[in-house]
């Protein structure tokens, strides 16, 4: 901070405070206006995040606040990880978590290639594009909700019509098989153009001279996709894998809107499943522990998910 910066803080305090002021360095000064933000994060994350980490050791329940608790130690873990609900609900994670970032990487970079071509209305299709991503997971929820109704669901009939089943008993969402299918077409179609824009800041920051000198050395366009544009537009693809990954790890209300984790268990996930253990069973200690498990995973899994994209840029 400059000594005409401190000169007008000086004058908008009060004189006492104002001498103090101009003999404070500009470390002293930052710190004075970064440590109210950095209790406020103090408060709002750490804590709560310790205070889990103690109730996973316990047997508490919020629903009997007035009850002994007891220190039960590693056993919420151990029954946690030898329960075939978690094991289950883990798969139907990965299964969903899996094919959303196939699908969205695949369909993002191919719309992102589409509009970097630059063809006339492709500004136009680019917000049109983007709009899914804009809207609410509870009207994106509603919206596939109806999209899906038995009788008069539009993409409900479509399915029925090429696996051959009767459209009027049909329900893709109430559908064993389907069900995970169906809310991972939701999710796609919401957050792929997310996964366009990602790519597509790849695709415009790729020097263009670049390509004029692989033409000049006849480069097919197949050999520059591969030597030239993949390379390069791989980060910004890691990336997007990065955040979608760490955003559906842990969804939860488009799955509640869509199907509520059934029909039975089919698509319930990590997160709904946890929400059923705090807040229908109200076993606390145990959600807690839950909880604690799949932010050592998340954590875990994108740690080194970084240092393999610090290594890819570094190339």
């Amino acid at each position: 901070m400059s000594d005409t910066a401190i000169d007008r803080i000086a004058r908008r305090t009060p004189p006492h405070i104002a001498r103090r002021v101009r003999g404070l360095s500009d470390r002293a000064i930052a710190w004075i206006f970064i440590t109210p933000t950095i209790l406020l994060l103090l408060a709002v994350n750490i804590f709560p995040l310790i205070w889990t980490v103690w109730l996973s050791f316990t047997n508490y329940r919020a629903n009997r606040p007035g009850a002994e608790v007891q220190w039960v130690g590693l056993q919420n873990y151990q029954r946690i990880l030898g329960n075939p609900e978690t094991w289950q609900s883990m798969q139907a994670t990965a299964h969903f978590l899996l094919w959303t970032l196939a699908l969205q990487v695949a369909i993002g970079f191919a719309l992102a290639w589409l509009i970097n071509a630059r063809f006339r209305g492709s500004d136009l299709w680019t917000t049109i594009i983007v709009l899914p991503m804009m809207l609410s997971p509870a009207v994106v929820g509603n919206f596939w909700t109806f999209l899906y109704q038995p009788q008069i669901g539009i993409f409900n009939s479509v399915v029925a019509f090429l696996t051959g089943a009767d459209p009027a008993g049909f329900s893709m969402i109430g559908d064993v098989r389907l069900a995970p299918w169906a809310i991972v077409i939701v999710d796609t179609w919401m957050w792929t153009p997310f996964v366009m824009l990602i790519c597509l800041a790849g695709l415009r920051s790729i020097p263009p001279s670049i390509y004029e000198a692989a033409e000049c050395d006849r480069a097919s366009k197949w050999r520059q996709f591969w030597t030239i544009t993949l390379p390069m537009v791989l980060p910004f693809l890691m990336l997007a894998v990065l955040f979608r990954g760490i955003e559906n790890f842990k969804m939860f209300d488009l799955v509640v809107q869509l199907t509520g984790g059934g029909p039975g268990s089919t698509t319930e996930l990590t997160s709904i499943n946890l929400k059923r253990e705090a807040f229908e069973k109200w076993r606390t200690g145990f959600a807690s522990a839950y909880a604690v498990i799949l932010f050592v995973t998340v954590f875990g899994l994108a740690s080194i998910y970084v240092k393999a994209l610090n290594r890819v840029k570094a190339r």
